[in-house]
């Protein structure tokens, strides 16, 4: 049996944000079984959680079809359900291994229901656009960039109304489907706002080559823009929305080296145990994880 909790992630209330489940693990398993499992729960993503040897955390994530190599809204629900497990107290800091390398996580003692997670992010390469996104979102795009991350992102003006986009997923193409980041500017008189302050830019996230036709909250896509955000707004503090039907977002705070901190609030939908047989044991697991923080080229 394995402890599990699921989180709306990035949400400050029930039944919106990004739902994730999180399993501790009492060993490294299986890669095979941890899909499996990923596969039953059906969220966009699946945490996976162990304390190795060295009683360090390690964290892997899977979508119902795949593992990814780096997943923001459910390492937010990780820290929540570490926090609900005893094994990090409000205030400090804790660096769970992953993929990705260490990952700096913290529950926030200001706001109930908060954590911080730091991520990576990388520069924005700029390219030409594929045609076929004009008809796809309704207009011309006036950017499009690629990341070594393997999102592409997609800048549009103000005359398209993003929330009412439909019909995304099942029209990319080639590499816009492993993550179509799609993302706009918000007036400085918008009315949407978080954790009481406006918000700058809005987003929505297609990932149908993962498995995930829309991504309600993605942490990894609002790492990876915010640099962006912040040069052309003059800023080192944002606070990015997410225009989905389970809305949510979070403040993103630039730090050097490329370094993201993301902060949101999430909220515990259940919590119980799954009995899903045998995890079996995967001893060369603790190798895809490593502990060195990635750094941006």
């Amino acid at each position: 049996m394995q402890r599990a909790v699921l989180i709306e992630a990035f949400a400050e209330g029930p039944l919106r944000g990004n739902g994730a489940a999180v399993v501790e693990l009492h060993q490294a398993a299986g890669a095979k079984w941890m899909q499996d499992l990923a596969g039953s729960l059906k969220q966009s993503e699946t945490a996976f959680l162990w304390s190795n040897a060295e009683g360090q955390w390690c964290l892997r994530w899977f979508t119902p079809t795949c593992e990814v190599p780096l997943c923001g809204h459910a390492t937010l629900a990780s820290t929540l359900a570490l926090q609900r497990w005893g094994a990090i107290r409000s205030g400090e800091d804790l660096v769970l291994a992953s993929r990705s390398g260490g990952l700096t996580i913290r529950v926030e003692p200001e706001t109930e229901g908060a954590a911080s997670l730091v991520l990576p992010s990388e520069p924005l390469v700029g390219l030409d656009y594929p045609s076929y996104l004009t008809d796809v979102l309704g207009g011309e795009p006036i950017g499009y960039w690629g990341s070594t991350l393997g999102y592409r992102v997609v800048l549009l003006s103000n005359d398209i109304v993003l929330e009412t986009l439909t019909g995304v997923s099942e029209c990319l193409e080639g590499a816009d489907r492993q993550g179509l980041v799609v993302m706009q500017a918000l007036p400085s008189d918008s009315s949407i706002r978080l954790l009481g302050q406006p918000c700058d830019y809005q987003l929505r996230f297609f990932a149908p080559g993962l498995g995930i036709e829309e991504d309600p909250v993605t942490g990894s896509a609002h790492a990876l823009v915010a640099p962006w955000w912040a040069e052309q707004l003059s800023k080192t503090e944002l606070h990015g929305w997410q225009a989905s039907g389970r809305c949510g977002g979070m403040r993103c705070e630039v730090l050097e080296g490329y370094q993201i901190r993301l902060t949101g609030t999430g909220h515990v939908l259940w919590e119980g145990t799954i009995d899903a047989g045998t995890p079996g044991h995967e001893p060369g697991a603790w190798s895809v994880c490593r502990t060195e923080r990635h750094s941006a080229a």
